[in-house]
């Protein structure tokens, strides 16, 4: 049995997945901190330690990600949004485009029938583009970043935001709470305001169903669904989305294993 693994080291979260074969047998995610190789060296130690493998076990590893170039076990880097392509592909062979909105920005691609980006469209360097933007608002408001989403549903008076700036969205949720608005009315409109952000992508990029939705945004329920009723329509939501560039990165280094392994 060949081993191989994908890491994928992101400015918020690390994620590393192992694979036998083309099967998921182990995962892990943590925070990523200021360290980016020790980091890299702690995910991929405690997702081999899930799958009772060591790293002599591993027969190629690809990385991923915004701290790529610092994961010295690797045998090769490959870009994220090719990463995430393939990721997606292979929990959704039907998928046709995909949102990955991260903690640093958000985007919104095309796929082929192969699993290879066609096209792709990144939001503006602006907190308000991405997750980040949920981050600061649950620290205003006092409330756990993953109790949002849940949270979020419970909302019947949604409060409408007047800017898509986080900075001025932060000082604006502020005021809301001071006149007393419900921490949830004030969630479903943030929620709107970035499912607004994403349909402008969307529309700007042209894409159609199947399409997924990707990384931690996919984890905020309230928030899934805003985008689906902005794009009415129905989202492809792994189980796991923070972990699709990494599972990607592990199915590219499946077949640079078996590429090695037939070669002559």
């Amino acid at each position: 049995m060949v081993y191989v693994a994908g890491i994928d080291i992101g400015s918020a979260f690390s994620k590393a997945v192992v694979m036998a074969g083309n099967k998921i047998i182990a995962y892990q995610v943590k925070p990523s901190g200021g360290n980016y190789r020790l980091t890299a060296e702690q995910v991929m130690e405690e997702a081999l330690t899930k799958a009772k493998l060591s790293l002599e076990d591993i027969g190629y590893t690809i990385a991923t990600g915004y701290g790529a170039v610092n994961v010295s076990f690797s045998q090769g880097a490959v870009s994220d949004i090719s990463c995430l392509a393939r990721g997606v592909y292979y929990l959704f062979p039907t998928a046709r485009a995909a949102i990955d909105i991260g903690g640093q920005f958000t985007r919104v691609f095309k796929l082929d029938n192969r699993g290879r980006a066609t096209a792709f469209l990144l939001s503006e360097k602006c907190a308000a583009g991405s997750g980040r933007f949920l981050q600061v608002i649950a620290k205003v408001l006092q409330i756990d970043l993953k109790d949002i989403g849940k949270l979020s549903l419970k909302s019947r008076n949604r409060v409408d935001f007047n800017t898509g700036c986080a900075v001025f969205a932060e000082s604006e949720a502020v005021s809301r709470i001071a006149e007393g608005a419900a921490k949830e009315d004030i969630l479903a409109g943030l929620h709107r305001a970035l499912a607004a952000k994403v349909q402008t992508m969307v529309e700007r990029l042209g894409i159609e169903p199947d399409c997924a939705l990707v990384g931690g945004g996919g984890k905020d329920i309230g928030l899934v669904r805003s985008i689906e009723e902005s794009l009415a329509c129905s989202l492809l939501v792994p189980e796991e989305p923070q972990i699709v560039a990494a599972l990607g990165a592990a199915s590219m280094a499946g077949e640079q294993a078996a590429a090695i392994k037939t070669s002559p």
